[in-house]
């Protein structure tokens, strides 16, 4: 959906009616649900997160996500972009990024730098969704100037559509057309741009990409992707409640569809991983993750960076081209994680046995370097510990449990540092309770089997002692 209604409540309560219309009447439509056709490819394959301009991606001028300048150059561009994605990368594990595009943006002399960013994500491996914005001077969910929209793809295209990493989105969000004439625009764009193959082209959902039963429909779209949106604020609903509105807006297109936009607040203190919350966005944004990582769809998160907006899912620190990313809500990182299909939905506990405290970073620094310890169980973000497919145990969502400067002896100091992909942040917890790190094979442990709070922790050989072994929660 726009970002605009989070941010100006003038219009929030219009587009959250007309977009509580829409959820009504989902919920009345299960029985009209279109005939799915073969899937463009697999969609979970896109893990990613709308990298948007602090003004929202609607403008009458150039778009310019957040942390760029209107000023930068191509190699400016492109440095702070390789920053920013591996932020995007490290903090969160994405490998995609949607992108804005609009006719004030390409074939311009910001167009020679914008694409910085573009090659800086297409070098590092990430896919990219470039995808068209309209002005809001309009914005009548309607392509206004048709040979401007025209001119725009067709400078794109030709830059990039011999790079299989670039997608493209015709139109975010096309609430002015009907069914049949939006599925005619889109028919006509992919008619137009014959050597674009259709698994490379995103088309919306109709109405604001809420529905998307009525394109996966139209043959002429056959092998495309569908892009839906889902958010939380258009309206109240309980958990299952939430999953069946998403499962009648895709019908049985899930094959197809990338929820390229969802969202819920990040700076709030929501706690997402909480299953019996009665917060309207923990239920939706768990409904959705839930509903996703069970059908295989990919994901692309709104936004994973844009200055200003409270859903953001990273903040942006640093100045010139020495830029980082830090996580507002780690809680909010682990459903989207989830979502993705790494983690197990949620952060847990460590305790360790003997004394029933928690593997704990003191004062809740997130300063490298900073050892582990056990303390009293208080349900804080500094003992919330997320287990990844590759390993980490990480806590903030962006620090990893580490074996400080990589050693591997007996005595090792047991931090938190930067995650950074090395073997010294990879463990496995065991059957038996202990916690090994892959790279040394020795065992976390209590030092001294001490059960005080405050009490470090560090690396061991393993003994089967009762202070090397920990149980989740």
């Amino acid at each position: 959906m726009h970002s605009h209604p989070r941010n100006h409540p003038g219009t929030h309560a219009h587009r959250r009616s007309l977009a509580g219309a829409l959820t009504a009447l989902a919920f009345v439509s299960a029985g009209v649900l279109a005939g799915a056709t073969p899937a463009a490819a697999d969609t979970s394959q896109f893990k990613g997160v709308n990298w948007a301009d602090p003004r929202d991606n609607y403008a009458d001028d150039a778009v310019i996500p957040s942390g760029l300048s209107a000023s930068d150059s191509y190699a400016t561009v492109k440095a702070k972009a390789d920053a920013i994605l591996t932020g995007f990368q490290n903090n969160l594990g994405a490998n995609t990024v949607r992108l804005p595009v609009n006719p004030y943006s390409v074939g311009t002399g910001w167009w020679n730098s914008y694409t910085g960013a573009i090659d800086a994500a297409t070098a590092k491996g990430f896919k990219v969704v470039l995808a068209y914005w309209e002005g809001p001077s309009a914005k009548d969910g309607r392509i206004d100037d048709v040979a401007a929209w025209t001119s725009m793809w067709n400078t794109v295209t030709a830059r990039y559509g011999g790079n299989g990493l670039v997608y493209f989105e015709p139109m975010n969000e096309p609430f002015g057309y009907g069914q049949s004439a939006w599925a005619d625009v889109a028919a006509g764009w992919i008619g137009d741009h014959p050597s674009i193959p259709k698994n490379r082209i995103f088309v919306s959902g109709t109405g604001y990409n809420d529905n998307v039963t009525s394109v996966c429909a139209d043959s002429r779209l056959n092998g495309t992707f569908l892009s839906l949106h889902h958010y939380g604020f258009w309206g109240t609903h309980t958990y299952n409640d939430w999953v069946t509105d998403f499962r009648n807006r895709i019908g049985s297109c899930a094959s197809r569809t990338v929820v390229d936009e969802m969202g819920a607040p990040m700076t709030t203190g929501l706690n997402y991983n909480d299953a019996n919350s009665t917060d309207n966005f923990v239920r939706y944004l768990r409904a959705d993750t839930d509903t996703i990582r069970s059908l295989g769809m990919g994901a692309i998160y709104w936004p994973g960076l844009r200055n200003g907006d409270p859903y953001t899912l990273q903040t942006l620190q640093g100045s010139g081209v020495n830029l980082t990313l830090s996580t507002p809500n780690s809680s909010g990182v682990d459903r989207i994680r989830y979502a993705w299909g790494s983690g197990s939905g949620g952060a847990s506990v460590l305790r360790g046995v003997p004394s029933n405290r928690c593997l704990d970073v003191p004062g809740s620094s997130q300063a490298n370097g900073t050892q582990v310890t056990i303390y009293d169980c208080n349900g804080g973000a500094n003992q919330q510990w997320t287990a990844t497919a590759s390993g980490e145990l990480r806590v903030y969502g962006n620090k990893c449990l580490d074996a400080y400067g990589q050693g591997t002896s007996p005595g090792t100091v047991v931090d938190v540092w930067d995650c950074n992909g090395g073997a010294n942040q990879q463990w496995t917890l065991n059957s038996n309770g202990t916690v090994t790190g892959r790279q040394s094979g020795l065992c976390l442990d209590v030092n001294q089997a001490r059960t005080a709070n405050g009490t470090p922790v560090i690396l061991w050989t393993c003994n089967g002692g009762a202070n090397q072994q920990w149980k989740t929660t």
